[in-house]
């Protein structure tokens, strides 16, 4: 699907001069009757899919490579939707912006659900790194209405690089075993708890998630601030 009218794509991320080549030759190759929003319903699919693959791994560590497919899926379906309607000159902007952003708040909650209800990590830190990723994605909806610009990659980072890391972060848990069995005691004052391997993880995440939305934030604030001044009337 494509974006809010008149919002810039802002891409700078570490693949994307890379997958975008590969995206449009894909988009050119397939065939008329695979249509944008089959391809945004094919995303959902993928991220359930991921959901189910994490929760299996409960019963056998081997269903990580079903999540490691589901995000390879995901990048398909999630990537291609509005690189298609662009291609084949059908952009639909408001139509695309609402159906894909709140069709990608829906599989988020099922990926990151999925990851908390996985053997390797507990389901409040998958809220967690949830509940940042949302208000992100909340501050990039915010910014395409009162700045025009969709920012979809911070840095060097974007949805394509962290879908790579989710899947080399499967690929070692599949195959280092102590990982498996990993419990960290921790006790903060009265509090005791044990934490996952993935949940190590997950707080590396959630720490660099919240430090760039708050940041983020508080730069975008001062810039509102300076070209939406006060300014007391006079009595």
């Amino acid at each position: 699907m494509d974006n809010k009218e008149n919002s810039v794509r802002i891409q700078t991320s570490l693949l994307n001069p890379y997958e975008k080549k590969v995206l449009i030759w894909m988009a050119e190759r397939l065939p008329l009757w695979v249509t944008s929003d089959m391809l945004t319903w094919f995303s959902l699919f993928a991220a359930i899919l991921i959901s189910v693959g994490y929760l299996l791994t409960n019963y056998d560590p081997a269903w990580l490579w079903l999540a490691s497919l589901g995000f390879v899926l995901h990048w398909v379906g999630d990537s291609l939707d509005g690189t298609v309607a662009r291609v084949r000159n059908q952009s639909r902007p408001l139509y695309g912006f609402y159906i894909d952003h709140n069709m990608d708040c829906v599989a988020e909650f099922f990926i990151f659900g999925g990851l908390g209800l996985s053997a390797y990590m507990h389901f409040w830190m998958g809220l967690l790194i949830f509940s940042v990723y949302l208000g992100m994605e909340v501050y990039v909806m915010i910014c395409a209405h009162l700045k025009n610009e969709f920012k979809l990659t911070y840095g060097k980072w974007g949805p394509t690089e962290l879908r790579v890391m989710m899947i080399a972060l499967n690929t070692i848990w599949f195959f280092v075993e102590p990982l498996h069995d990993f419990v960290l005691p921790v006790k903060v004052g009265p509090l005791t708890g044990n934490l996952l391997s993935m949940d190590l993880a997950g707080f590396v995440v959630f720490a660099i998630l919240l430090l760039t939305y708050f940041s983020s934030l508080i730069n975008d604030g001062k810039y509102f601030a300076k070209i939406d001044p006060l300014v007391k009337k006079q009595k």
